[in-house]
C-alpha cells in the first residue's frame, strides 16, 4: 500500500512518520507530476490552509487533486486539511477543494484556547488523545448533492471536530502529533475497501 501526503507546506512529515511506523509506503505530493503516481489514499496535513490552497493552484495541482477526491479516492484532512476539504468557510467567500459538505470556522477556538488538549471517542475509537493547535471546528453540516449524510465522529464541548463523508475523513485536531495510531489505522482500512462501506463509526 502507498499513501500520498500533500507536502507543499505544513506538518506532513509527522504523518509520514506515523504511516512508516505502520509499515506503509508514502509519496510526497509536491508538484503536478506527483499526482500521476500510484497511491491508494491521500492525507492533507495541518499547516496554513490559505498558503496550501494558494500553492496548490500555483503548482498546477489543484484541479487534478480535486478531481481525484471527487472520484472517490480516500482522503483524510487534519486541521488545515479539513479546511481545504470544506465546502464553505465562515467569513470567507473563497473555498478550496470544496468536496466535503460542511462549513468550518477557521481558528475557531480563538487565541485564548489556540492550542489545547482533549480526550474522547472518535467514532468507534475510544479515548483518543486530541491535540488542537489554532484549530478550526465544524460549524455546520450541509446537505450533500448525493443525498448521503455526513457522519459525526466526535464533538468537544458541543462542537463538531471530526466527520466522515463517503471516503473523506476530516478532523480538527492532529492525530499525527500523538503516539496513538488508531485514526491512521482506520484510514488505512478505508483505503482497503472499494467503496465507502467502511465507517470509522457514528455517535
Amino acid at each position: 500500500m502507498r499513501i500520498a501526503v500533500l507536502a507543499v507546506q505544513g506538518a506532513f512529515i509527522e504523518h509520514e512518520q506515523m504511516l512508516h511506523q505502520l509499515g506503509v509506503e508514502t509519496v510526497q505530493l509536491r508538484k503536478k507530476e506527483d499526482l500521476n503516481c500510484q497511491y491508494q489514499g491521500i492525507i492533507l496535513p495541518g499547516g496554513e490552509s490559505t498558503v496550501q490552497g494558494k500553492l496548490l493552484k500555483e503548482f498546477g495541482m489543484f484541479e487534478e487533486l480535486q478531481s481525484q477526491i471527487r472520484s472517490g479516492i480516500p482522503v483524510m484532512g487534519t486541521c488545515a486539511g479539513l479546511i481545504l476539504l470544506a465546502n464553505k468557510i465562515v467569513n470567507q467567500t473563497e473555498r478550496y477543494l470544496g468536496t466535503l459538505p460542511i462549513t468550518v470556522l477557521r481558528n475557531g477556538y480563538g487565541r485564548q484556547l489556540g492550542s489545547f488538549y482533549s480526550q474522547g471517542n472518535v467514532g468507534k475509537i475510544d479515548d483518543f488523545p486530541m491535540k488542537f493547535i489554532r484549530a478550526p471546528y465544524i460549524d455546520a453540516i450541509e446537505d450533500s448533492e448525493a443525498g448521503e449524510e455526513v457522519k459525526i465522529l466526535a464533538k468537544v464541548d458541543g462542537r463538531i471536530v471530526a466527520v466522515q463523508y463517503k471516503n473523506q475523513i476530516g478532523v480538527s485536531f492532529h492525530p499525527e502529533l500523538t503516539k496513538d495510531t488508531r485514526i491512521h489505522q482506520s484510514f488505512l482500512r478505508l483505503t482497503n475497501t472499494s467503496t465507502s462501506s467502511y465507517n470509522i463509526g457514528t455517535e
